[in-house]
């Protein structure tokens, strides 16, 4: 039996499998910020240990800086301790570090890609939910906690239960007007936002093929919103493209090595996945949220739904969020 794209990056990396016990992958790349790193830090203090491959872990400020004038001081005490702690840990650690005043600072997730830092068939992690993004350039990207940023710092190894796997095959064309986001949106909020709970899901079929590099990424981004451990999508020639010539991608021979092994990168056609979804592009709107996660959401054309019409699951936590944003049911998202 052939194996699916998830299956030929996890089993590569699989450095240690006991029985009837998780695997201990070997992870890639390992990003960090200011916010989930501090206490992983300490607990490397605390037990005397260094971090294992610096050269494979990058830092950046993303989440607590300031959008106006860098220059002058934080109006939040907490934020310039974080940056600042992480300013600290790198340089007593060892590990490369976009600052403030960086030219490579951004958000994670955007400048890992931009810099060709992220690459086909890595495993790579973060202490953010969001690390899914990663998972449009067939990388195997997921968020990891506190106590797992120090596992990995000490060891470049996680333990991983093996997830299950959803293929969700996009056919039919979508309308124009819509983007990325209403894509991903519509299929969050046709199949729910625990659908993809237990599994990585690799988006597949024409579509997927002919969006941007950019575009991919907003759909992995929010594979987290439906559940999913990972998203995932089959390296290919707009991937190729996109990485060539940039700053820490592979030059000259090394390219073309790396080339080779990426266009490996695919899942085999006798591959089985445990779960199998359907979603015709045709259907997709522009969407909006009325609600406080993105399972509630609708088409522009839609009302905003009444409790009493949802599920009986569903129903508590819509009643909450139409009160915490001061909607109305019945009334038309487009007013």
């Amino acid at each position: 039996m052939g194996k699916t794209l998830y299956d030929k990056v996890y089993d590569k990396h699989v450095v240690y499998q006991g029985e009837d016990q998780p695997s201990i992958l070997y992870i890639d790349l390992h990003l960090i910020h200011e916010v989930t790193s501090p206490q992983a830090f300490e607990g490397l203090r605390i037990n005397n240990r260094v971090v294992s491959r610096p050269d494979r872990t990058l830092a950046t400020m993303d989440h607590s800086i300031p959008t106006t004038d860098r220059s002058l001081p934080f109006r939040d005490e907490v934020a310039q301790k974080q940056v600042k702690t992480l300013e600290e840990n790198c340089r007593e650690f060892g590990i490369q570090l976009f600052d403030l005043h960086s030219e490579n600072q951004g958000i994670v997730h955007v400048i890992a890609p931009e810099l060709g830092i992220t690459q086909p068939g890595q495993t790579i992690v973060c202490g953010d939910s969001h690390t899914s993004t990663h998972g449009a350039f067939g990388a195997l990207a997921f968020g990891i906690g506190t106590s797992e940023v120090e596992h990995v710092l000490a060891t470049q190894t996680l333990k991983q239960d093996k997830a299950k796997t959803l293929a969700i095959n996009i056919t039919g064309e979508p309308p124009k007007g819509t983007s990325a986001k209403d894509l991903i949106l519509s299929l969050i909020g046709k199949l729910g936002h625990d659908f993809a709970t237990g599994h990585v899901i690799e988006y597949r079929g024409e579509v997927i093929r002919n969006l941007t590099m950019e575009e991919r990424m907003t759909v992995c981004n929010m594979s987290i919103e439906m559940g999913g451990r990972a998203g995932l999508i089959q390296p290919d020639e707009v991937t190729f493209n996109y990485l060539k010539d940039k700053e820490y991608a592979p030059k000259g021979e090394q390219w073309e090595e790396a080339l080779a092994e990426w266009r490996l990168l695919y899942t085999d056609d006798d591959a089985v996945f445990d779960q199998t979804v359907e979603f015709d592009a045709n259907e997709v709107v522009p969407q909006v949220t009325w609600g406080t996660n993105p399972g509630q959401g609708a088409g522009i054309t839609d009302v905003v739904p009444s409790p009493e019409d949802l599920p009986i699951s569903q129903r508590k936590s819509a009643e909450k969020a139409l009160q915490y944003m001061g909607l109305e049911q019945e009334r038309r998202l487009t007013q």
